[in-house]
């Protein structure tokens, strides 16, 4: 626990978080800096670590809830978004943490992703994309690009890859966010806007697995080349990129082109707006490599009622319209409920 001044209210440091379990990945593994900044972040927001939960599907991402000394649930192969969707309803008193890969998140799990993220309910989805099945041993993934040659597809994919952020989009997110493993102080920043979020957070971090697919992501991640490919992105700011900034982005009517501002001025450079209208951020997520940089940051934060709050006003308003109060007074009580508009001329007799 960290030191605290007499009278004050001890609060748990990084180590608090840390479990007792020895992690199990391989070195040099992007998996392991993610997790850092997990544990690092979740003592810094002040709730009690019995309040957590980390919940997961299958996969080297998936083992996640061991190595984090809150509640864990290790679930089945594309279903977490469905047991933390429930455990959100019963407990909204939990900060509930989902950890998943692309190959969890988007195969398998891709229809339980995308009715989590359009109900929006209250959770963190943290989305582990290394574009490979690592636990697998190497098979290409949802997010592989177009002729990734693997284990199962030896002549190269025949499948054009999932944008991850793109379907988020699709399916109405509030949030939407994109990290790297191998920025850590970045990806904490990331992370803090994801939990301070009220509706579903989805953060995809590009993580890179070193043993079946080395570097995925290195234009991002090496120093002498990752200004050109990549774009940092903060609310007011103008998306500049490029040896020292000399390069911006214009978004306008969803096209989207290079600037060079030495010629064309900084006004031409659009300014991120995380709460504009959908055009722009679907402008926006779908750029990528080589002839237009990464987007990296926080791309889209806007706020929406949350589905445990619409679902608890329903409730309420149930309870009000029948007077009843529990199941059991529905079950038992004197008025049943009738499909169609018009009830029998005579009620059949409670048989209770």
């Amino acid at each position: 626990m960290s030191a605290t001044a007499p009278g004050q209210t001890t609060r748990p440091d990084r180590a608090a978080f840390r479990s007792d379990q020895e992690v199990r990945w391989c070195p040099g593994c992007g998996d392991y800096a993610i997790l850092a900044q997990v544990q690092k972040v979740l003592a810094e927001l002040g709730i009690p670590r019995e309040r957590f939960v980390v919940v997961s599907g299958i996969g080297c991402s998936s083992r996640f809830p061991y190595y984090v000394n809150t509640y864990g649930f290790h679930s089945i192969h594309g279903r977490a978004p469905a047991i933390a969707t429930g455990l959100r309803l019963v407990r909204p008193d939990l900060s509930v943490w989902i950890v998943t890969g692309d190959g969890d998140a988007l195969s398998i799990g891709g229809n339980h992703l995308v009715h989590l993220v359009r109900r929006n309910v209250d959770v963190q989805i943290l989305l582990f994309n290394n574009r490979i099945y690592g636990l697998t041993k190497g098979q290409y993934s949802p997010t592989s690009e177009l002729g990734k040659r693997t284990r199962s597809s030896p002549y190269g994919s025949p499948d054009r890859p999932f944008q991850p952020l793109q379907l988020a989009l699709g399916a109405g997110a509030t949030f939407v966010a994109r990290a790297i493993d191998r920025e850590p102080a970045h990806m904490a920043e990331v992370l803090r806007r994801a939990a301070a979020h009220r509706g579903t957070s989805l953060v995809e971090i590009y993580q890179n697995c070193n043993i079946f697919n080395d570097g995925a992501f290195a234009l991002l991640t090496d120093r002498t080349q990752r200004d050109e490919h990549r774009l940092l992105v903060r609310h007011g700011e103008p998306l500049r990129f490029g040896t020292d900034g000399r390069k911006g982005i214009a978004i306008e009517g969803g096209r989207v082109r290079v600037v060079d501002i030495e010629t064309e001025g900084i006004d031409a450079v659009t300014v991120h707006d995380e709460r504009a209208d959908g055009a722009y951020h679907a402008a926006l997520v779908a750029m990528e490599g080589p002839d237009l940089p990464v987007p990296i940051g926080v791309l889209r934060a806007v706020e929406a009622p949350t589905y445990e709050a619409e679902l608890a006003a329903q409730a309420q308003r149930a309870r009000s319209a029948t007077g009843s109060r529990t199941l059991h007074d529905l079950l038992r009580g004197p008025s049943p409920w009738w499909a169609g508009t018009h009830a029998p001329a005579v009620a059949p007799r409670d048989p209770l």
